[in-house]
């Protein structure tokens, strides 16, 4: 399976299989694709099928599927999100839980329920040294204290077991304080703070419970953030058909010195004047080509930033396992509610259909085993794609969300994805190709 693609006057092939990947020209893509060759000359067609010829004798163009199956499946869980909070200062129109409360009433983890998360994700973790803990919510500054003990308390015992947490935060930022962001450079590994760019597009959507605007407060408070945080974080935003011309938020965000940002596309119901639909598709596309190739020049100048999705190795990708499965969801990775009850992630909080167990006690392994055994040769129409490795079946949470079958991928989602992957791909040969011609 072999992909062709272009961006910025400029022609590149991805080979599905090897993981290869070539700049090329138009008489090889034209060629490729089975295109009209009418424009070229014969000793041009000759010279370019004798250079895909030579490829794939190589090995490395229209290379066979790779025979690839996942590990036996394993109890061991590495990572965990602590919902420590069902409640959220903020109202945000196109919150995926309700509010924060997941369908559930407003209401925070208490202390002996996290520690008790914490001692189960010890238990259950084998010989994994490195444990992964994300607080989320609702907005889990909400319940910062219980936060707080239990990054503390697992401080305090994972030397004894053998283990090394790494923390990570979900916060809206609007009562982040100077006490706060000292805890988190002391120990957090990772913070997110979610923010939606342009005030009117911010403040649109995510407004107070009282329908106030906050885009002032937490622009604030995440700069001073920024300017005081040593370690990693992100700007996190989410488009909607409000903003389809979200390039703009992730330059404003940057223009704002934030160089570590990410922007998701709304997932929600056709129904929804937010939703972004089929007939929008061509401007999305369109937008996220017109982001690759301002974020290409504005990391040659001072305005140097990270775009998530746009960040990808081509020298060292993630294990076959890994590509196969994507996150890890029911499996390596569990969500624990306020109540101790245990989900595959934290977006399936609350449907209760999918409850592992609770806590300290026993868990389906059953529900476990179908997510760990769903994956990338487990979908046909995933098996089908050439950005598989890359997408890795994507999100068991909307599929069922959408479908009511995490087997059955949440079809909106693809063609994104598929062109965040070409724009990743080509930003990251275009950077490595003009340091090239720098070099020289």
């Amino acid at each position: 399976m072999v992909h062709t693609f272009g961006l910025q006057g400029r022609f590149f092939a991805l080979d599905t299989e090897s993981g290869s990947f070539f700049e090329i020209d138009r008489i090889v893509k034209a060629i490729l694709d089975g295109d009209d060759m009418s424009p070229f000359s014969s000793c041009e067609i000759s010279d370019a099928q004798d250079e895909i010829a030579r490829l794939k004798e190589e090995g490395v163009l229209y290379a066979p599927e790779i025979e690839s199956a996942l590990p036996p499946y394993s109890p061991i869980i590495k990572a965990m999100c602590l919902n420590v909070s069902h409640n959220c200062n903020l109202a945000c129109e196109y919150c995926f839980a309700d509010g924060g409360t997941y369908n559930d009433e407003r209401r925070n983890m208490s202390f002996e329920t996290a520690k008790a998360a914490i001692d189960m994700l010890i238990e259950r973790s084998g010989n994994r040294r490195n444990l992964e803990v994300d607080f989320f919510g609702g907005e889990p500054m909400l319940d910062f204290d219980v936060v707080k003990r239990t990054v503390l308390y697992a401080r305090s015992i994972e030397k004894d077991h053998g283990k090394n947490f790494r923390f990570t935060i979900t916060t809206n930022a609007f009562k982040l304080n100077d006490d706060d962001i000292d805890f988190f450079n002391e120990h957090m590994y990772n913070v997110v703070i979610s923010v939606d760019g342009r005030q009117a597009i911010h403040d649109r959507v995510r407004k107070t419970v009282g329908g106030q605007p906050t885009h002032d407060t937490v622009i604030a408070n995440a700069m001073r953030f920024k300017d005081r945080r040593k370690g990693q974080y992100y700007v996190r935003g989410t488009f909607t058909r409000y903003n389809l011309d979200f390039c703009s938020d992730v330059l404003y965000l940057n223009d704002l010195g934030f160089d570590q940002i990410s922007i998701e596309p709304v997932v929600l119901d056709g129904n929804s004047p937010m939703a972004i639909r089929d007939e929008d598709l061509p401007t999305v596309l369109a937008e996220y080509d017109k982001l690759a190739q301002a974020y290409i020049e504005r990391r040659k100048t001072d305005k140097w930033f990270n775009f998530f999705h746009f960040m990808i190795d081509l020298d060292s990708a993630p294990c076959a396992a890994k590509r196969l499965k994507g996150c890890g969801a029911g499996a390596e990775y569990v969500a624990v509610a306020p109540d101790g009850t245990v989900y595959p992630c934290h977006q399936f909080d609350g449907t209760k259909e999918m409850a592992l167990g609770k806590v300290g006690g026993e868990l389906d392994e059953e529900i476990r085993k179908k997510f760990y055994y769903c994956s990338v040769p487990s979908k046909p129409e995933c098996s089908a794609c050439w950005a598989k490795y890359y997408c890795s079946g994507g999100c068991m949470a909307n599929s069922y969300k959408f479908n009511r079958d995490i087997q059955k991928p949440y079809k909106p989602a693809c063609e994104l994805m598929k062109k965040r992957v070409e724009c990743a791909l080509a930003v990251k040969a275009i950077e490595e190709s003009d340091d090239d011609r720098k070099s020289n």
